[in-house]
């Protein structure tokens, strides 16, 4: 079952079986594009959506006991978060246990790293440019767009509210692939390209705005792309390559160092 059509399952639960059928065929004839610019669901359905979804992460996987590199996530975040007029005090940031080289960050202002994030980024600022981009995608409401643009292609725009008032997140894995959480639950579904590019852009400049060298960025996915090979971070599973990725960061860099040498 495509992504697209768990999450009209999980919209459509409360009606009939004959309109179901009707919905998912709608489904299938129009696509899975991202990025639309729709907005279709509300700010607050998506937040719903956003705190069930970490509800359950929290529920499955442990939190890290390593307090100093808690520590480090929180300091990263906090320095993010108020370099695009966030008041950190009102995000969560948690460090997860786990291998997985990667991070995420929610609407409902949370934001998650995994342990093994440590092992390709070095320094704080590669950390930075993880969780900036990461923050990129929340500022942008890129989430809002791929839930908006699923639920779009039913035409059921208004049963969405019903679904969640309802609580049932029996389809929770289309949810977590749509707020871009989605690969540690099989439902890999990446960024589009403009999408992704936006968050690059932005988080290279966050991270330049907090202080951090935007440089490090480029570091950081040589130190992905060097770790490639038959067990790659999960990180590059929703992400364009590298190399592609190096190569716009290196256009948009002098912009980049204006900005941090401006930020002392």
């Amino acid at each position: 079952m495509s992504s697209i059509e768990a999450l009209l399952r999980y919209v459509c639960r409360p009606l009939k079986a004959g309109f179901l059928v009707w919905c998912l065929m709608l489904a299938g004839c129009g696509g899975g594009s991202t990025g639309l610019g729709l907005d279709l669901v509300s700010d607050e359905e998506v937040e719903q959506m956003s705190l069930e979804t970490w509800e359950r992460i929290e529920s499955e996987t442990p939190r890290s006991d390593d307090a100093r590199a808690q520590r480090t996530v929180d300091r990263i975040a906090d320095r993010l978060l108020r370099a695009v007029g966030e008041d950190p005090g009102r995000w969560e940031t948690v460090l997860f246990e786990g291998e997985q080289a990667n991070a995420f960050a929610l609407p409902g202002r949370k934001i998650g790293v995994y342990e093994g994030l440590f092992d390709v980024a070095k320094t704080d600022a590669q950390m930075a440019a993880v969780i900036g981009h990461e923050i990129a995608h929340v500022q942008a409401e890129h989430g809002q767009e791929r839930v908006s643009s699923q639920v779009a292609t039913s035409g059921i725009v208004q049963l969405v509210s019903t679904a969640l008032q309802m609580g049932d997140i029996a389809y929770a894995d289309a949810i977590a692939g749509a707020l871009g959480v989605g690969a540690q639950y099989g439902v890999l579904l990446p960024y589009g390209r403009n999408q992704e590019s936006e968050a690059d852009a932005l988080g290279l400049k966050t991270m330049a705005e907090a202080g951090y060298d935007p440089r490090e960025a480029i570091a950081l996915w040589r130190n992905m792309d060097a770790r490639g090979g038959a067990r790659p971070p999960q990180f590059l599973s929703t992400h364009p390559s590298p190399g592609n990725r190096i190569a716009a960061l290196e256009e948009r860099m002098p912009e980049a160092l204006e900005i941090w040498r401006a930020a002392g």
